[in-house]
Parts: structure tokens; C-alpha cells; sequence
């Protein structure tokens, strides 16, 4: 079958709607063009694009850079499987490693994989160097995350969408209140749990971000009781939130000034996303030697994990976030737009407040959550040439590509200011 050169917006979405399982429900728009901070659908709209594949497209869509890493190792060799060595694993395991401050790597492809490549990581920490009782080993998680959509992740899951009818679940998951320190405290008095899976922002829970020394206190609570902190950094890292990582150091800024979470380095750090610039699934599972050393041949694996392909576009994507200070501009944009919508609410009642770090931030609706304005107004913004997404009802999240400059950033937040206020009217 030849692919289709052209095709309009109705006759693709009827498609999906025919041939494809639903299970999302996508704004109505069909795109089939990207640059930089913008996108274009079928019939040749352009638009913002204030979502970037869940900030995949951190570097900014079809980054040249990226793009021609991508063509120059396609046409040499794309995928050898780990049953043999090829010439760029290596390499790039030595730089991811180098580039986030850990010893060691674990590649894989999607970030569901990388979750449950760190659970089976910590669990299997917990047995051999813990010391923990066969099969007991727990792994604590938050209520409200979202760490992807396998039985085991959701296992760990409150969202009765994600659970209902697809049980048994996996056990050894115990869930606390988010931003809970003394739940945290209380469970890691059990001497089964081997990890601590968190999120440092709850992105899909509607970007919240919890105070400000949760995720340190969180990480010297799990040190004090041997237990792994483990950041799930799938969508909050590679600079969205302002600096590298949410929750390292490590920071790509020369000074290191860059605002953000408290430091901590993770026990186990959990990249995918934006690793790879939005242009091939890359994952990424980094720890020290001391808690990777437990995984031997024939203990997890994955066809695809580690391909050439994927290793030279994430060696060029994480060259950009350097190279383009993507972290200051996070940092120093969302420090604006934040600003900006304090002024909006100040205008409207439509919007209670605004929340978040860097270019990850959401607004909160005057509504409930089983309301549909949240939905409505992003339909109005696609109108107006804005495409931004609700999450839990009535939040809308607006995380932009990280290449945006700051006049684009106020035309789009002139963009969500007059369609809020007309919207009220």
C-alpha cells in the first residue's frame, strides 16, 4: 500500500475512528507538519504547539540537528539486537551516563519500559543487597501518578479509568498520599520496601508540584531506612522544568543558578521522552554500580533497547539541550509565563490559579472536574491557533517546546489571555 500523500482533517480522524482502538480522545486536529515551537495540520493551519507530545519535543519539533543524526545512522545500520555489540552503544552509554552523573545505564524504549525496568531493578536490589525475603519486596508509589499504563504501573494507579476491568493486579505496591511526608515516614518503617517510586511534579495529575523541600526530606527519609529513591523523570526531565533534572544537581547551566527542585540524585533515574528530541522512542535507566550490578545476562532485555539508531539521536537530542541552554530558557520563560497568568486571573474568575516550574505549568478552571469548560476553552484555543490539552477535568496543561523565544511566548500567552476572556463572555 503507498502512503497516502494528502488526506483532510475529517477523513483522517473518520479513520482513526474506524480502524483504530479509542483509547484516547484527542483534540480535534490533524497534523502533519512540525517545526520548532509550531505545527501544522492537514489543510495547512499553523498552530502553537503548547503540549509537545507530553514534553517529548523538548528540543523543538524536527530539530535539524537531531533530524540529521537520525538520516546519517539510518543509512548505516539501524538495529543489530544485544545479541551482538555495535559501534554506537558504547558510546552513547558512556555519555548518557557522563551527562547525568551516574555509573551506569540500562537502555530501553518507552517510558512504561524504563518504570518497570526500575522496579524490577529495585526489587531485585532489595533480595540480593538489601537482603529482603523472597517475593516480599515492596515498592512504595504516591497516589494520583502517572508512570504509564502496563498492569504493573497500573497497579500502582488510583485512577479507576486506568484500573477498572483489568485486574488481577501486581502486588507489592503500597500507595501513599503525595506530598506526604510523615506517610512516607510511616511506611518505610517496613523492612520489605526496596524502593520509592515518585514523580518530582505529578504532570498528569494536572502539574502539581509539591512544597518545596518534599522531594529532599522524601530522599533523606529513604536513605536513613535503605530504601532506593527512585525519580521517575519521564516528563520533568531533559530542562523542561527549568533545569536538567527536577530533582538532581546535575544542571546544565554553566553557574548552576537555574531555579528548581531541592538537589537530590536519585538512587535510580527513569529518562524516556524527551531523551531522544520526540524523534524515536529512547529510554533510559540510570543508577550506580553498586544497585546496577544486580542485573546480569538474561535478566531483562528488550530487541529494540540500546539500537544504534536510538543511541545517535539521543546523543544529538541531549547535545542540544546543552548547547541551546534549553534549561535557562525553560527557567527564565516560566518564570513569565506564570507572571503573565497571575495577571490573567486577576482579569477572570474562569481561572482559581496557575502552578508549575519552568515551561511546565497548568492552569486550574473555575469548574469541577467532570465539567467540560476546560475541554471547550482548548477547543477555542485550537481556533485561535493554540494547542494545549485538559488533564483531570478542568486543568489545562501548557508546556511548549523549550526553543520557544520570548516573543513567541507573549504572543501566546496574548493568545490564552483574549480566548479566556472572550470565553467568559
Amino acid at each position: 500500500m503507498s502512503v497516502i500523500s494528502s488526506i483532510t482533517s475529517k477523513d483522517a480522524i473518520a479513520l482513526e475512528q474506524k480502524y483504530g482502538a479509542q483509547n484516547y480522545h484527542p483534540l480535534p486536529v490533524v497534523l502533519s507538519r512540525g517545526e520548532g515551537v509550531y505545527v501544522w495540520d492537514v489543510e495547512g493551519r499553523k498552530y502553537f504547539d503548547f503540549l509537545s507530545a507530553y514534553s517529548a519535543v523538548n528540543q523543538g519539533h524536527c530539530h535539524p540537528k537531531i533530524i540529521s543524526a537520525l538520516k546519517e545512522q539510518a543509512e548505516n545500520l539501524t538495529l543489530t539486537s544485544r545479541a551482538f555489540y555495535n559501534d554506537m552503544l558504547g558510546r552513547y552509554e558512556k555519555y548518557v551516563s557522563e551527562y547525568f552523573g551516574f555509573d551506569k545505564v540500562l537502555p530501553m524504549n518507552t517510558g512504561a519500559e524504563a518504570v518497570e525496568t526500575a522496579i524490577k531493578l529495585a526489587r531485585k536490589w532489595g533480595y540480593e543487597k538489601k537482603g529482603i525475603h523472597a517475593n516480599k519486596a515492596k515498592i512504595i508509589v504516591c497516589q494520583n501518578n502517572f508512570h504509564g499504563r502496563t498492569i504493573t504501573i497500573i497497579s500502582a494507579s488510583n485512577d479507576p479509568t486506568a484500573t477498572e476491568n483489568f485486574g488481577p493486579f501486581t502486588p507489592g505496591i503500597v500507595s501513599i498520599r503525595y506530598n506526604d511526608l510523615n506517610a512516607l515516614q510511616e511506611v518505610l518503617k517496613d523492612g520489605d520496601v526496596a524502593g520509592f517510586l515518585v514523580e518530582p511534579i505529578q504532570g498528569e495529575a494536572g502539574v502539581y508540584v509539591p512544597d518545596e523541600t518534599y522531594i529532599q526530606e522524601a530522599y533523606a527519609l529513604c536513605k536513613e531506612n535503605n530504601v532506593l529513591f527512585i525519580a521517575d523523570e519521564v516528563q520533568t526531565g531533559i530542562a523542561r522544568t527549568g533545569r536538567l533534572l527536577a530533582t538532581c544537581g546535575n544542571c546544565s547551566c554553566p553557574d548552576k543558578s537555574c531555579s528548581g527542585a531541592p538537589e537530590v540524585k536519585p538512587d535510580i533515574l527513569i529518562l524516556g521522552k524527551a531523551l531522544s528530541g520526540g524523534v524515536f522512542p529512547v529510554s533510559a535507566v540510570l543508577a550506580n554500580t553498586e544497585i546496577m550490578d544486580v542485573i546480569r545476562p538474561g535478566n531483562h532485555g528488550s530487541t529494540f533497547g540500546g539500537n544504534p539508531l536510538a543511541c545517535a539521536v539521543a546523543i544529538a537530542a541531549l547535545e542540544v539541550v546543552k548547547e541551546e541552554g534549553l534549561a535557562e530558557n525553560a527557567d527564565y520563560l516560566g518564570t513569565i509565563f506564570r507572571k503573565e497568568m497571575e495577571k490573567l486571573i486577576e482579569r477572570t474568575d474562569l481561572v482559581r490559579l496557575v502552578r508549575g516550574k519552568g515551561l511546565l505549568n497548568a492552569i486550574v478552571i473555575n469548574d469541577t472536574e467532570d465539567s467540560s469548560t476546560a475541554w471547550n476553552i482548548c477547543l477555542a484555543l485550537k481556533e485561535n491557533g493554540l494547542l494545549a490539552k485538559p488533564t483531570h477535568g478542568n486543568i489545562i496543561r501548557f508546556a511548549p517546546p523549550l526553543v520557544m523565544t520570548e516573543d513567541q511566548l507573549l504572543e501566546c500567552v496574548a493568545i490564552i489571555t483574549k480566548t479566556i476572556l472572550d470565553f467568559e463572555h
